[in-house]
């Protein structure tokens, strides 16, 4: 458990704050077409799953809907959780633990809140840059639709 020391800027007394992960989710977004990727507008860079950062007083799907809805236009069904990703690395800029949906939908996505673009890609043919640790979880991906892992979201 990592903990900093902060002092009040009145009276100078110290007190200890935790400092914890940050939840976040990503969404997996099954198409006729393929699956949605987003190509992000801020740092870090490059192609990743539609996600985000989950708000205050919200639940992990709730998130997942919403950051569907706001990056790619696209109202999402959750069909399930393929994996909770934890590694301390995973996200350049803090220490993020994410919970991954597979969903399903309908249409074509479009672009929306810090995505530059969204396009649909088959698993099999993405050649595209990843952000984060997507290129991890869309290989755990292809096994889940081989029948090789399964949705309960143990990784």
């Amino acid at each position: 458990m990592s903990k900093k020391e902060i002092r009040c800027p009145k009276c100078g007394a110290s007190t200890e704050v935790y400092v914890n992960p940050v939840p976040t989710v990503d969404v997996i977004i099954e198409t006729g077409f393929g699956i949605v990727l987003i190509e992000r507008h801020n740092y870090p860079y490059g192609w990743a799953i539609p996600g985000g950062f989950v708000d205050c007083g919200e639940s992990v799907e709730e998130a997942a809907l919403r950051e569907a809805m706001e990056e790619t236009g696209l109202a999402v069904e959750l069909l399930g959780i393929l994996g909770v990703y934890s590694d301390p690395n995973r996200d350049p800029r803090q220490h993020t633990i994410s919970t991954v949906f597979v969903a399903k939908a309908h249409g074509q996505p479009v672009a929306g809140d810090d995505a530059k673009q969204a396009a649909t890609f088959s698993i099999d043919e993405i050649d595209v840059p990843l952000a984060f640790d997507h290129q991890k979880i869309l290989r755990h991906y292809g096994m889940y639709k081989k029948g090789e892992r399964c949705l309960c979201g143990v990784t």
